[in-house]
């Protein structure tokens, strides 16, 4: 088993996130100054907006036309004051992650990185919808070297397997989680694993209003995870859960 403590290609992680603010810095033209206030900012300023203007009708929209840069700030202060409960992420990922790997709605791309530092890891598809996001992925994989390793796409095709996927923080913001789920093990290979995490839940002060919390939706999704996937122990003390499909042989 590799872990984030014993793996030199993944210790940057440690460090400074991957080189996460030299990147925002870079990517959108921004002082540190400005930076540091944008990233305090971040988290509230996507609360408002999602209080105004999201709508479950119009979720692709939202994601893909109205968050703008302002994901990015509150993906990025997310991940750089959460460094040791990602970290254990990372670890999960560097544990389990091989071959193909998508990552699924994958934001500012730190679990693509992670994954693509791997060296059991062939290929990493990075999936999101959001155009700004998409580019400074790309963006980060040009800067770290990994361009060759990371392939960027809006869309999960329908045709294509992987023998890993990886699914953060995202099960939460679809009106269906439970079809997507499905999409995920009919594109699983047969002794792959699938990597994910859930919030259904909209904060005790509304914070996430783009969360789904749907009691039918969410036992629906649960009934559907059970049956069709067993869970892989790990001992991080983390929301993010380890899976291979029923009747496969664990590696």
């Amino acid at each position: 088993m590799i872990s984030l403590y014993t793996t030199p290609s993944l210790s940057s992680y440690w460090q400074d996130a991957f080189n996460l603010k030299q990147h925002l810095q870079q990517f959108l033209l921004l002082d540190s100054e400005t930076l540091e206030k944008k990233l305090e900012a971040g988290q509230q300023q996507l609360a408002e907006l999602s209080h105004k203007d999201f709508d479950w009708e119009k979720a692709t929209a939202f994601y893909s036309e109205k968050v703008g840069e302002f994901y990015l700030f509150e993906l990025g202060a997310w991940h750089l004051a959460s460094r040791e409960y990602i970290g254990n992420t990372l670890r999960l990922i560097a544990d389990h992650a091989q071959g193909r790997v998508l990552d699924f709605g994958g934001g500012i791309g730190t679990h693509t990185i992670a994954a693509a530092l791997c060296p059991q890891v062939e290929q990493v598809i990075y999936c999101d919808i959001n155009p700004i996001n998409f580019d400074f992925v790309r963006y980060r994989a040009e800067q770290m070297g990994l361009s060759k390793k990371i392939f960027c796409c809006h869309e999960m095709s329908s045709k294509e397997t992987f023998d890993t996927i990886m699914c953060f923080d995202v099960l939460e913001h679809l009106p269906d989680p439970t079809q997507q789920l499905l999409q995920f093990h009919q594109a699983l290979t047969p002794k792959g694993k699938i990597i994910l995490n859930w919030y259904f839940f909209k904060g005790f002060n509304q914070e996430f209003p783009f969360h789904i919390d749907d009691l039918k939706v969410v036992n629906t999704f649960f009934e559907t995870l059970q049956s069709n996937f067993l869970e892989v122990f790990h001992p991080y003390l983390i929301t993010g859960r380890c899976y291979r499909k029923w009747g496969e042989v664990d590696s």
